[in-house]
């Protein structure tokens, strides 16, 4: 009996490793990032890192329990449908979008695969999502908010330039959001007495025509409405309001930056960040239709002074007062 016991626990022993060495390795689970940008653009890299810190604050490490699948559209949003039909084709378990137009390419390409919005002008009045509270399909996420906070940016353009009466507004008619952010801005420019030139750009070559056509128009201030292809053509922008004289109030901190004189928008890296909540609960079980859409909490005013001085402006205390960035 000892010697049966004895070789029926060698047994047991010698068998042990080889059956956990049968076991399949854990899943890693992939996670899909389809971005409007490049890669080597700053700001799109402090982003994407704002979203790779928001999982890792969760206990996600790359390359050991989760793997990030990248995809950048480089300013053309006719790379969308490939890139988005990669990801589907890769079998990630979530996919995150950057903007609007990737949210909608997105969700063509896919009505399983979970998506989660980072940063979205308008998800309700785009169709992404039958509700806030209650998305309905595969899609949740994050609202920029951009429709509420434009009445706003008019509001302090006309606090800095308060004799202003005929104001020109930039926007791209291809981004679903934009539509929303032209109503709000139409009815905030009613209430604060300024008429509104609205100008197109689909492209960065359709904006110098912009421009020329605000000179024409004799605008007295201008509006740019948050957009990825107009966010890439910052530079050119800044320029050309700076070129005009043209006081100017944008969206994302990026403009500022880039010599707009104004910007005021939803902390964009503080929803990147959150954005890696909704793909922790989602790969933790969660439906994307039960996941509310959440609105910003963070905002911030930008106010570049080297470009006030530029155009000899003097910002009112109230404004100063209100910023949470000065650039000198």
């Amino acid at each position: 009996m000892n010697r049966r016991a004895f070789l029926c626990g060698s047994i047991f022993v010698l068998a042990a490793p080889l059956a956990a060495a049968a076991q399949p390795p854990e899943k890693v689970p992939r996670v899909g990032y389809l971005s409007p940008g490049s890669p080597s653009e700053p700001f799109r890299q402090r982003r994407f890192e704002a979203f790779r810190q928001g999982l890792r604050e969760l206990g996600y490490v790359e390359g050991q329990n989760i793997a990030i699948e990248s995809r950048w559209a480089e300013g053309k949003y006719d790379r969308y449908p490939a890139l988005a039909a990669d990801l589907v084709r890769l079998k990630v378990d979530v996919i995150v979008t950057v903007g609007g137009r990737a949210s909608q390419v997105a969700q063509q390409a896919t009505r399983t695969i979970p998506i989660v919005m980072s940063v979205v002008i308008d998800p309700l009045g785009s169709g992404l999502v039958s509700s806030l509270a209650r998305p309905g399909g595969n899609v949740t996420g994050l609202s920029l908010m951009a429709s509420d906070l434009v009445g706003k940016q008019l509001q302090v353009l006309k606090e800095v330039v308060p004799e202003v009466s005929r104001v020109a507004l930039l926007w791209n008619p291809a981004n679903p959001g934009s539509a929303p952010q032209l109503r709000a801005a139409e009815a905030a420019a009613r209430v604060l007495g300024v008429r509104l030139q609205t100008l197109e750009a689909r492209a960065p070559q359709e904006i110098d025509s912009a421009f020329a056509a605000m000179t024409r128009e004799r605008a007295g201030a201008l509006v740019v409405l948050s957009d990825a292809i107009l966010l890439n053509q910052r530079r050119q922008i800044a320029e050309l309001a700076a070129e005009r004289r043209l006081p100017a109030v944008y969206g994302p901190s990026e403009h500022a930056e880039a010599g707009g004189l104004m910007a005021y928008s939803a902390n964009l890296l503080d929803l990147e960040r959150r954005a890696a909540t909704y793909v922790h609960k989602i790969l933790k079980g969660a439906k994307p239709a039960d996941l509310p859409v959440e609105q910003p909490t963070k905002f911030e005013l930008v106010i570049n002074m080297r470009t006030a001085k530029a155009l000899g402006l003097t910002l009112p205390p109230s404004v100063l007062g209100r910023a949470d960035q000065i650039i000198e």
